[in-house]
C-alpha cells in the first residue's frame, strides 16, 4: 500500500507555530513514527505553501501516475476553506482522499466550519491532534 500525505499552507511551521494549537511536535518527527508504525506501509510526504503546486502533486501521484497511490491524506490548511480549485482536483482523481486538520475547525473561528473540499473527499478527520494522520492512514488500511 502507497500513501501520500500532502500538507499545505504554514503546515510547514508544525511544531513552532501556535503550539497550543497546533502542537510542539515537528510534522518531520511524526512522519518518522507513523513510518515505523506501519512498515508495510509507503508513506510519502508533500507540504507547500502554493495553492497550485498542491494540486499538480496530487494529479501527479492520483491520476497521472501509472501506479496511482492507494491514498492521499490532504492537509489543506487555510486552502480548506478557499480552493474550488483544489474542490476539482480532488473529484477527478482516481485516489481517495481524506481530509484531515490537526485542530477541531468546529471549535474554532466561524470561517474555518465551512469545507470546501470535505464533499469531493472520502472522510474527514479533525480534532485528534496529529493523531488525525493516523487514524486516516488506520481508514485506508481498512
Amino acid at each position: 500500500m502507497k500513501i501520500l500525505i500532502i500538507n499545505g499552507p504554514n503546515l510547514n511551521l508544525l511544531g513552532q507555530r501556535e503550539p497550543g494549537i497546533y502542537g510542539s511536535e515537528s510534522f518531520e518527527n511524526y512522519l518518522e513514527e507513523l513510518r515505523h508504525r506501519y512498515p508495510d506501509v509507503e508513506i510519502d510526504y508533500y507540504q507547500s505553501n502554493i495553492e497550485g503546486c498542491l494540486i499538480d502533486k496530487m494529479q501527479e501521484a492520483g491520476f497521472l501516475s501509472k501506479e496511482p497511490v492507494d491514498g492521499i491524506v490532504l492537509n489543506a490548511g487555510a486552502y480548506t476553506h478557499t480552493s474550488i480549485a483544489l474542490h476539482d482536483c480532488i473529484r477527478s482523481l482516481k485516489s481517495p482522499v481524506i481530509e484531515v486538520h490537526i485542530s477541531n475547525v468546529h471549535q474554532r473561528e466561524e470561517f474555518r466550519h465551512h469545507s470546501y473540499i470535505s464533499s469531493a473527499c472520502k472522510g474527514v478527520i479533525c480534532g485528534f491532534g496529529l493523531d488525525s494522520y493516523r487514524l486516516a492512514v488506520e481508514a485506508f488500511k481498512e
